[in-house]
């Protein structure tokens, strides 16, 4: 069967798991990458940390992250070529009219966003239904900021996962072509399971952007009571909390209870993408 070959922009970020993402998608069969623009570290929970006094838990999560991106993806990025043309810019300028004129002109099939501002019109107006973003939490149960960390700061491992959607004008509110849920392992940490995920999420990516065009229309999931949180959420006593959950065998529960807590949050699962696996 003849593939046709997709010609997409991604709009993504700077830090080592947006260099993975656009990376990997370069290297992928079946995809162009005509150029890809990412934005910078302003206002990044490791910019927004930073001068936190140096024992803060704050920091010191964003510092573990970090490390654990390496573990994940240094390898891979130094071992790639770097097929994403990738143009340095300042966080929120995707929306300025320069930008937006030059991806207009660069006439891709599809726009594929990952860890990028709020896009605003008219840049969105240019692209109607070619117009991708993975959201890494599952609508509509998490939305807002940190939406893969805060359900393990609750105690709800079953809903941390991605959800792959067209954008819209609204805040993940786009319909959803398909979600995964994180793959948990015993004797995990919060970033294990985040990095595990991001590696899954941009395999998943590249065969939705492959079929696109012959995707089925998903049933929506019906709206549910939803948890909103704010950057200026992340505070020392939620990073606490998550840490001591992880300490009390957080992961040893839920890996036990499993199938009744995922039978709790139902995801959309779209037929005719491929299974998550890592890169």
């Amino acid at each position: 069967m003849l593939t046709v070959m997709k010609r997409i922009v991604i709009l993504t970020g700077s830090e080592l798991r947006h260099t993975f993402f656009r990376t990997a998608l370069g290297n992928e069969a079946g995809i162009e990458v005509l150029r890809t623009y990412c934005e910078g570290l302003e206002k990044s929970l490791g910019t927004v940390t930073a001068s936190d006094p140096e024992g803060s838990m704050r920091r010191k999560h964003v510092e573990w992250r970090a490390e654990s991106e390496k573990e994940f993806f240094e390898a891979y990025v130094k071992e790639h070529e770097d097929r994403s043309r990738p143009i340095f810019i300042a966080k929120g300028a995707i929306n300025e009219p320069e930008r937006v004129a030059e991806i207009i002109a660069l006439a891709p099939d599809l726009i594929v966003a990952y860890g990028c501002s709020l896009i605003k019109e008219p840049l969105l107006a240019a692209f109607p239904k070619r117009f991708l973003n993975v959201h890494l939490g599952l609508s509509p149960y998490y939305r807002g900021a940190g939406t893969n960390y805060w359900p393990l700061v609750n105690g709800e491992p079953e809903y941390v996962g991605a959800t792959f959607m067209y954008i819209d004008v609204g805040v993940d509110t786009g319909d959803i072509i398909h979600q995964i849920r994180a793959r948990v392992l015993p004797g995990d940490s919060p970033s294990a399971i985040g990095n595990r995920l991001i590696s899954d999420m941009a395999s998943v990516y590249a065969d939705i952007i492959r079929k696109i065009d012959t995707l089925p229309k998903m049933p929506q999931p019906a709206p549910v009571p939803r948890k909103a949180y704010r950057q200026n959420d992340y505070d020392e006593e939620s990073v606490k909390k998550l840490y001591e959950n992880f300490e009390s065998g957080l992961v040893e529960k839920y890996l036990a209870e499993v199938v009744a807590r995922e039978r709790r949050a139902p995801i959309v699962i779209n037929p005719e993408v491929a299974s998550s696996s890592a890169i």
